[in-house]
């Protein structure tokens, strides 16, 4: 007999940490924290060099983590030489960029693996669908 599961908080809950536990162990292998690539990324994203409070934005607005706990993650990132801070702005060197270009190819196999044979259209809609719920979630957690 076939069950059809309806999307809520549980099942998105599971896939998100059992995700997360895969991409855990890609980032052990470099020593890297979740919040570390996440920093990584969004610098990448941004050209490879931002404003470090846009940073520090960007990850508060993202893990839900206040801008003590962001800063903390930047500079580790800066006393291990993956990030420089000059001014306002914080850049990859060479290392940062290595390893984050690592992450991302290790997160596109994990990508591949997860997502292979699911339906383009069923993708799309629960992007859509999970796009609301983030969306809506961000505005209750505004509303105070």
């Amino acid at each position: 007999m076939t069950t059809t599961t309806t999307v809520n908080g549980q099942i998105i809950g599971r896939a998100h940490y059992a995700t997360r536990a895969v991409l855990d162990g890609l980032l052990a292998e470099s020593g890297t924290t979740f919040h570390q690539a996440v920093a990584l990324n969004a610098t990448a994203d941004g050209g490879g060099a931002m404003e470090r409070e846009l940073l520090t934005g960007l990850m508060t607005g993202t893990l839900k983590i206040d801008a003590e706990a962001a800063r903390e993650v930047i500079d580790s990132l800066i006393a291990a030489g993956l990030l420089t801070h000059a001014g306002t702005r914080v850049e990859l060197t060479a290392s940062g960029r290595a390893l984050q270009d690592g992450i991302r190819a290790g997160t596109s196999r994990i990508t591949a693996l997860l997502y292979a044979d699911l339906p383009a259209e069923d993708l799309a809609t629960a992007g859509r669908v999970l796009t609301a719920v983030t969306e809506r979630a961000n505005a209750a957690l505004a509303a105070g």
